[in-house]
């Protein structure tokens, strides 16, 4: 056997395990884009950043989790021989973290984190087995302020991520435990809800043969619980209902007034109400839930499933600490959402972060190409000088591969006029401009940022539709 043959027999094949992908650079950069959003958006409202390990402690993820969640854990031994597993999501890993620094980070403690989690899940659209997370919460408080703040927060993400067509769908834990106590159902409780959170992949009749088949609870039980989560009208007029129906029940009726005031503080800060929905058939199947359950569907694109959900978990943190430390929050589903806008086109895709091509035409003049790219980064104007000299054509493909706006070209004519050719890439409109008339001509266009044109260094890598810029009415 050659040499050659050898070689070509060892080398492995490139591939990525079921459930886990590549980010080519057009799905990274909207992916950041989406980050930095996010960021931009926790920040604004005062929540902190803190980061976790990837790998925490078996018993510590294990907590309050159920058989479901512990069947799509990734748990093995380590070099240690210690069971450890990679963190399911970032809520559990945050609890323990404010157990273990909570003489540094005081309380009330708001916080956000971005970061990847990994669950074995069956892979589908828009669902994957690595994924990233971007959480806020609130931790220290038992006040439905913060509450409130959480579905703001939440409205004011999609807000900023352009998005319009969207309902906010609320829950209480509190007026389901009320309504299952009432009715002797209340020890199973967990099981109920794990099953009504499924109601969206299998369905009315799926739920209640999975109630009666692993809950043990009768078919007219199951019945009941699913005619209260169909009850109908505006949240005023179900909060009512459920008003009546629980009367005399202490926990059902906190239920129902806590979210009567979440809803209706909501309204007069300024979120439509046709945004917010309460729907009493969402569940949130994690056990640590125990109040309000935030869930955010496109419109457009329910298929998607929430793509930002959350709620209040007054008893996480007590695995942890004897210290009450009742808290808050939500996760925006990066890739979910992002899937979703990519296959409604919401986002344009684009391989390079910088708006501007110099084309290279003149070896002699290297030192200007370069010189004129740092006084335009020194602009707040991101550009790319092209690393060869090769045909114009070849260039002009590049830039129209990459997704650059503009691109300034200069040739040994252009030298000797002083003068650069400014191209408009998507308008193929050109013009020759002085240097100053150049830096003019970007300051004077910083509008193509705020109207989803190409943008100025340090915003957003990828753009997103300019007729899905936020509403003026929130």
């Amino acid at each position: 056997m050659s040499s050659t043959e050898k070689t070509k027999s060892k080398l492995i094949k490139p591939q990525v395990l079921k459930g886990f992908r590549d980010y080519l650079p057009a799905q990274m950069m909207a992916r950041e884009t989406l980050m930095e959003t996010a960021r931009e958006v926790y920040r604004s409202f005062g929540f902190s950043p803190i980061d976790t390990p990837a790998l925490e402690y078996t018993e510590v993820l294990l907590g309050k989790s159920g058989d479901e969640t512990e069947k799509q854990m990734f748990r093995f031994r380590d070099q240690g021989d210690r069971d450890v597993t990679m963190r399911f999501d970032l809520t559990i890993p945050f609890a323990r973290f404010a157990a273990q620094h909570l003489n540094e980070i005081g309380t009330p403690f708001k916080r956000y984190h971005l970061g990847t989690v990994w669950r074995g899940e069956n892979p589908g659209k828009g669902r994957f087995r690595e994924f990233m997370q971007c959480d806020f919460d609130t931790i220290g408080t038992d006040s439905v302020m913060a509450d409130i703040e959480t579905l703001l927060v939440i409205h004011e993400l999609m807000r900023k991520l352009r998005f319009k067509q969207f309902v906010i769908h609320l829950n209480n834990r509190q007026i389901l435990n009320g309504w299952l106590d009432q009715h002797g159902l209340l020890d199973r409780a967990t099981g109920v809800l794990r099953a009504l959170d499924k109601i969206l992949k299998i369905g009315r009749e799926g739920v209640i043969a999975e109630m009666e088949s692993q809950v043990g609870i009768s078919a007219a039980q199951a019945e009941g619980i699913l005619k209260l989560t169909e009850l109908e009208g505006t949240a005023t007029e179900i909060l009512d209902q459920l008003q009546a129906e629980l009367a005399g029940h202490e926990v059902g009726l906190a239920g129902v007034n806590r979210t009567r005031t979440i809803i209706e503080t909501a309204i007069g800060a300024g979120v439509p109400q046709e945004r917010l929905k309460l729907d009493l058939s969402i569940a949130r199947g994690l056990d640590y839930y125990t109040g309000v359950i935030f869930e955010t569907f496109l419109t457009e694109r329910p298929d998607f499933g929430s793509v930002c959900s959350g709620g209040r978990y007054d008893n996480l943190a007590g695995l942890f600490t004897k210290q009450e430390l009742p808290g808050v929050g939500a996760s925006l589903g990066l890739d979910r959402l992002l899937a979703a806008m990519i296959d409604m086109k919401r986002i344009e895709l684009r391989e390079s972060p910088a708006d501007v091509l110099i084309t290279v035409m003149d070896n002699d003049r290297l030192a200007d190409y370069y010189r004129l790219g740092q006084e335009l980064r020194d602009k707040g104007i991101s550009n790319e000088v092209y690393p060869e000299n090769k045909q114009f054509k070849k260039q002009m493909k590049y830039a129209d591969r990459k997704g650059f706006r503009f691109a300034i070209i200069a040739g040994s004519e252009e030298f000797e006029q002083g003068i650069w050719q400014l191209k408009d890439l998507k308008t193929q409109e050109q013009s020759a401009l002085s240097r100053e008339g150049l830096f003019d001509h970007f300051a004077r266009n910083k509008y193509y940022t705020a109207s989803g044109g190409f943008h100025l260094s340090g915003s957003s890598p990828a753009r997103m539709t300019p007729n899905e810029s936020p509403s003026k009415d929130t």
